[in-house]
């Protein structure tokens, strides 16, 4: 798959977040989480109503699964939680032909897990600018060496998105670093102008 940005949205509430999120897809945007931990079904709706259905396709939902379906949305990505519940395989086989993405936090449990998902977060690849305290504990070339293994290895092979701290000035090394893509959360939601922000990110896409 060609390098993608994704952008992942805010866990709180914010009014003017909709709509950004609209003009950022207008700018190109390829995939937008909807990571709301806490909100009820009928608010994640809501949210959903407020995005043009036009770009539902490119909406992946953190809860709530059922709403990939009733709103033909990507897809979903699960929780480490929902990793774990019991009734996860029945709901991956309602989902056939969605996509399904997960989080890591190590290149040990990216090699050790064997469900198929279109990508992965593997995270904090650098130091975390919307979480204090959350710090990288990966080298670049260490990342790097663990994908091309992988690569030359036969079967399924996981893509993995960077997040954590990318920026105009790193993402470039993400991306030779041979991730599939870069997730960001701060580095567009923290900015004065998230829509310039993620602009100053496409434009350092090699």
């Amino acid at each position: 798959m060609p390098f993608t940005l994704l952008v992942i949205t805010q866990p709180k509430q914010v009014a003017t977040e909709p709509n950004l999120l609209v003009r950022l897809f207008e700018h190109g945007l390829a995939v937008a989480h909807l990571r709301k931990p806490g909100w009820t079904m009928a608010e994640m709706e809501s949210y959903l109503q407020l995005i043009p259905l036009q770009y539902h396709a490119r909406l992946v939902v953190h809860s709530h699964y059922e709403l990939a379906m009733r709103y033909n949305l990507k897809g979903i990505h699960l929780t480490e939680k929902s990793r774990l519940q019991p009734q996860t395989p029945a709901l991956l086989r309602k989902l056939w032909g969605r996509s399904v993405s997960t989080s890591f936090h190590s290149l040990a449990e990216v090699a050790r897990h064997r469900r198929r998902y279109q990508y992965v977060f593997l995270s904090p690849i650098f130091d975390s600018t919307s979480k204090a305290d959350y710090r990288s504990n990966f080298r670049l070339e260490a990342v790097q060496q663990a994908i091309k293994q992988w690569q030359c290895r036969g079967g399924y092979v996981p893509q993995v998105v960077a997040l954590g701290g990318i920026m105009p000035a790193n993402i470039a090394q993400v991306q030779q670093a041979d991730f599939a893509g870069a997730a960001v959360l701060g580095g567009i939601w923290q900015q004065p102008d998230p829509v310039a922000a993620f602009r100053q990110l496409q434009s350092e896409i090699r």
